[in-house]
């Protein structure tokens, strides 16, 4: 490689080491990377501006105002309630039921703010079913890191397989015949919840008389409910609709998150809805910063011409035998993004595999094993998803006690495993080996 582009691996390199030790806050080590990169003269300031996906941005930003309002309206926590209703006072039961809800909830919420809306109901609920609140919060976390790749709003890999892809809404569902992302995951999430329920919730007294819980959860105003969860629906179907409206993913959200903050205003006292400072002041800039840095670092690995010789050392790996290429790719992805944070290492292979197709390599069923294995490993420790790292957080406030690492690896292993293996069963029986020549 020639010396500019062995400096910029050097600074991309560092950069994620200290985004992974954290050292320094993650987002701050980003941008400084963008700075130390445009400073050094790998790109202009104004080539990692266009490197970033604004469109993406604006998904991002719609997306959360609106869930931000959705997590408001007592609905989260009705739902919940619901779900023990529907358990039967079978503690176990309960525990896989709400880690399903907040699967799909987080198929179209960020997994943080799916966290963040379960766990007032759900820690409540495992105390009175006398249930150790650590397992139970870590389960929702598990479900809410692990289909947000099911559908293209959820979570961020969705979205930067649209960026470098071109993967629309419905591509997620069904594409070139056959089922993709919603169908597999779902499969996949309720296999593996069933061997987690088996696994860690057996043997627990089932609850006969629930009215002596004392739990309960209502919705505070009905008429702030049916807007928010009315214009949630009608975004979403909007978004699914893009090809035929024809403007950007990141207009339509940012045109139901605005439209949203507008007729509440309107309605003012009615709804009591927060004022839309107090909705901004929630929003976490810090990973919106953060992932705009992160389109830049990995631009200027592209500017370099790094990940096209990236490409062209993994190709011949790809020619000779595309099913061993895609197991590699698969397998090999799952440890690193339990220690590196997933969305940079998924959006630096999205671009490389791109680099692959110009070659005849087919990327679909790649993009797809890619974008799989990426979500499914980071659940393996809370340096690959920061939402897993706020859900430890959680469930050891409520214990008042750290949880151990070896604790924590006896919940995330057997989930992770479990996950990948079924995943990847799938995948390649959907996806890859229709592809082997």
């Amino acid at each position: 490689m020639e010396p500019m582009q062995w400096l910029t691996l050097i600074v991309f390199a560092i950069t994620i080491v200290v985004v992974i030790t954290n050292v320094i806050d993650s987002t701050l080590a980003a941008l400084l990377g963008v700075a130390v990169m445009c400073w050094i003269g790998i790109m202009t300031e104004a080539e990692a501006f266009k490197y970033v996906d604004w469109n993406v941005m604006a998904i991002l930003l719609g997306i959360w105002i609106i869930a931000g309002y959705f997590g408001k309206s007592g609905v989260p926590s009705w739902l919940s309630i619901q779900a023990l209703k529907l358990s039967g006072g079978r503690p176990g039961l309960l525990v896989i039921i709400l880690t399903f809800l907040s699967g799909v909830i987080s198929m179209f919420v960020d997994n943080v703010v799916t966290i963040l809306m379960m766990a007032p109901v759900a820690l409540p609920l495992a105390k009175a079913l006398n249930l150790r609140p650590v397992p139970v919060i870590l389960m929702i976390g598990f479900g809410a890191n692990f289909m947000g790749t099911a559908l293209i709003i959820g979570d961020l890999p969705p979205q930067m397989l649209h960026s470098v892809a071109g993967a629309e809404f419905f591509d997620f569902i069904w594409q070139f015949g056959r089922p993709s992302s919603f169908p597999i995951l779902m499969v996949t999430f309720v296999i593996t919840l069933a061997v987690m329920l088996i696994y860690g919730f057996r043997g627990h007294s089932r609850v006969t008389d629930m009215s002596k819980l004392g739990v309960d959860a209502h919705i505070p105003s009905p008429l702030f409910a049916t807007i928010v969860v009315a214009w949630f629906v009608g975004t979403v179907i909007a978004m699914s609709m893009r090809e035929h409206i024809g403007v950007q993913l990141g207009f339509i959200a940012l045109t139901g998150a605005i439209s949203l903050v507008l007729v509440l205003a309107v309605l003012g006292d009615r709804v009591k809805a927060s004022s839309f400072e107090e909705c901004l002041q929630e929003l976490d800039w810090r990973a919106i910063f953060f992932y705009i840095a992160l389109f830049a670092l990995v631009g200027g690995l592209e500017k370099s011409h790094i990940l096209d010789k990236l490409a062209a050392a993994l190709k011949p790996v790809f020619v000779e035998n595309y099913a061993l290429g895609a197991t590699l790719l698969y397998w090999v992805t799952i440890p690193i993004v339990g220690i590196v944070e997933h969305d940079a290492y998924i959006l630096t292979f999205l671009h490389t595999i791109k680099d692959m197709a110009q070659g005849g390599i087919e990327p679909w069923p790649l993009w797809w094993m890619l974008l799989w294995s990426g979500t499914l490993g980071s659940n393996l420790t809370v340096a690959g998803a920061p939402a897993l790292y706020v859900a430890l957080t959680l469930g050891e406030k409520e214990e008042g006690r750290k949880v151990s690492l070896r604790e924590f690896l006896a919940w995330s292993i057997p989930f992770t495993i479990v996950a990948s293996g079924i995943c990847y069963v799938l995948g390649m029986l959907i996806w890859v080996l229709p592809y082997v020549k």
